[in-house]
């Protein structure tokens, strides 16, 4: 394998930014590294999910050989990224919530956060809505519900509709014309969404931002001619989860999205 881009998420939310990121760079090997023994993170504590993360992705970056990390994850880009950075020396990618495209797209300046409880109740949020959507009305909404729903849709091609309505009536009553999914795993429910808030609310998320910061990182640190000698017919994608077992229906969906090889990996001291 041939330094291959680290895709890390809580569970299967990453692969909706995975997807942007092999638009740009298809002839990329991936890794993609999911943590679904411990989701959702929206429920851990902030130096559990610091240390766990920390010594997950250090282990599978010196194992693959990595190339850049892209942390998939907003729950876990709000609190780890510093320590992951002070312990890697290759580039480190971190999600953000699109608040600022949000507040420049929304004619009526009434935008909203759907996210992990974790990343709603976060200082790190509060500064991005102060900084880009000082002129909007900000509504903030969070589910850790909706991260399992999108999970097991994934897993089993089930959604409860009615479940997914429920949910969601806070945002059809706040009366929003965009709607920023804060998390990597919403995009995954972005057709269920659209056809419960109906077409006049636009939903934003950042996987195709992420693709563009991967895109220029991995230019500066190598020759457009050295990625295309690294470029084979054979790519090689490998996938990394933590819990004992994962489903059919998750492995199938895996294999759909290329991944020759799935193993379960636990990190040698869950400390750091």
């Amino acid at each position: 394998m041939s330094q291959p881009i680290l895709v890390f998420d809580s569970g299967i939310g990453g692969l909706s930014v995975l997807a942007e990121i092999r638009k740009l760079l298809p002839h990329h090997d991936y890794c993609y590294l999911f943590d679904n023994a411990r989701l959702p993170y929206g429920e851990l504590e902030e130096q559990e999910l610091i240390s766990g993360c920390v010594a997950l992705i250090d282990q599978v970056v010196e194992r693959t050989h990595a190339a850049i990390v892209v942390v998939a994850c907003n729950t876990a880009s709000t609190v780890v990224l510093p320590a992951l950075r002070a312990t890697l020396s290759i580039p480190v990618v971190g999600v953000v919530p699109a608040i600022k495209p949000a507040a420049q797209l929304s004619k009526s300046k009434r935008i909203g956060l759907l996210a992990t409880p974790g990343t709603v109740k976060r200082h790190y949020t509060y500064e991005l809505i102060s900084q880009f959507a000082d002129d909007c009305h900000v509504e903030l909404f969070g589910s850790s519900e909706l991260v399992l729903m999108a999970e097991q849709k994934i897993a089993t091609g089930q959604l409860d509709m009615a479940r997914l309505t429920q949910v969601l009536s806070p945002i059809v009553e706040a009366d929003l014309d965009v709607l920023v999914l804060g998390c990597t795993h919403f995009p995954m429910l972005r057709d269920e969404l659209q056809q419960v808030l109906g077409k006049g609310v636009t939903l934003l998320d950042s996987g195709e931002a992420i693709a563009k910061r991967v895109k220029t990182l991995l230019a500066e640190t190598k020759s457009e001619e050295q990625v295309q000698e690294d470029a084979h017919s054979n790519l090689l994608m490998q996938a990394f989860y933590t819990k004992a077992e994962i489903s059919e229906g998750l492995a199938t969906t895996l294999v759909d999205c290329g991944f020759s090889t799935l193993e379960r990996i636990t990190t040698i001291n869950s400390n750091g």
